[in-house]
């Protein structure tokens, strides 16, 4: 079969490797179809690491995927060949004091798929996972948007975690994939939530604005200081802000547009190892950070989600290329080139319902 894998900083080659089989009962073989390129993979093609996972060539790459079950193990009683499936690509234990817990989000044996060192990534023609990885999708949904789900099911632990009510004033700052997630999420979950969102591209708060967002502005620039041009509109502050940039100057910006008691979720995945931010301020006003590992336990609500039409993640698709171009793909997605939100590689089988060469 074909594989994709980084061969070096910033380049990826195609590459002939052995097709997987199923070693235990609990097992499935996925015909992996659609791949997206997520903000992560990017910091491994731009630095080779993520902190101190670090890449050692050749390495595999990528997790946000879709497909169809191949072939099912003894044990399988929930899925068929044929069926289409969303991929959850974090293989948890079951048996740590995490997973018991309920916290398969920090299992203290994780494997991720494509993270150096775990599991195979899924640029990828096939696949072997546990067949509670895999979500059944349904017939109305393409597999583009299937790939989406692991994207908004990161937003929605975020919003949940959040612990926002009804009627909340929130800021998101970053309006790319997973930024524009949570802003998803956090309509759909919230009732009448007025949602403040910063980004430093136009098109990206086009985009925003689009998705539901009440009020846009750009990070940074010119004579404009977001934090007090929201806070004309919010006086009091704001109830909860969310990072999902990951420049480490939003952490401070975030926590001057919150309210006493409020809340700052940490989402983006900052470059350096180390952040700084003021942590008087955030004493003397109580306020409370929380950080965002993945997700737990949301792919199954985020696919009912789409499904009842509560949320339409539809919009992020814009680009889609075969694998045989998967490196341009990196390179439109580094350079947050012609407008880029989600771009999609197709592995295989047939196109879904979004069709076309720029979705």
């Amino acid at each position: 079969m074909k594989i994709a894998q980084f061969t070096s900083l910033g380049k990826i080659e195609i590459v002939d490797a052995s097709k997987p089989v199923i070693s235990r009962a609990e097992e499935v073989l996925l015909r992996i179809e659609r791949l997206g390129v997520c903000g992560s993979d990017v910091h491994y093609f731009r630095e080779g690491r993520i902190g101190d996972q670090i890449l050692e060539y050749p390495a595999a790459l990528g997790h946000e995927c879709a497909g169809t079950v191949a072939e099912v193990g003894g044990a399988v009683k929930t899925l068929e060949p044929g069926d289409r499936v969303a991929i959850d690509p974090a293989i948890s234990c079951g048996r740590c004091d995490q997973c018991l817990a309920g916290r398969e989000n920090t299992c203290r044996n994780l494997r991720f798929m494509g993270n150096p060192g775990e599991a195979p990534g899924a640029a990828a023609e096939f696949a072997v996972l546990p067949a509670r990885n895999c979500f059944s999708i349904p017939d109305s949904m393409s597999l583009e948007t299937a790939v989406l789900v692991e994207p908004l099911s990161v937003g929605l632990h975020a919003v949940r975690l959040s612990e926002m009510r009804d009627k909340s004033n929130i800021g998101i700052l970053g309006a790319g994939p997973i930024g524009l997630g949570v802003l998803l999420c956090a309509k759909a979950m919230i009732r009448s939530c007025t949602i403040y969102m910063t980004d430093l591209l136009a098109e990206r708060l086009e985009m925003a604005a689009r998705c539901g967002a009440d009020w846009t502005g750009f990070a940074r620039g010119g004579d404009i200081d977001i934090a007090t041009t929201i806070h004309r509109e919010e006086p009091l502050g704001l109830d909860a802000v969310f990072e999902c940039s990951g420049d480490p100057a939003a952490i401070d910006e975030g926590l001057r547009l919150l309210a006493p008691g409020g809340t700052l979720v940490l989402v983006g995945i900052p470059p350096a190892d180390r952040v700084n931010f003021d942590i008087h301020h955030a004493r003397r006003r109580e306020l409370t950070l929380k950080n965002v590992r993945r997700q737990n336990g949301c792919f199954a609500p985020v696919i009912e989600m789409i499904e009842s039409g509560r949320l339409d993640p539809r919009p992020l698709l814009t680009h889609r290329f075969p694998l045989a171009k998967i490196a341009e793909a990196f390179e439109l997605v580094e350079g947050y080139r012609d407008g880029v939100i989600k771009a999609i590689i197709e592995i295989g089988g047939d196109r879904g319902q979004d069709t076309g060469d720029r979705i």
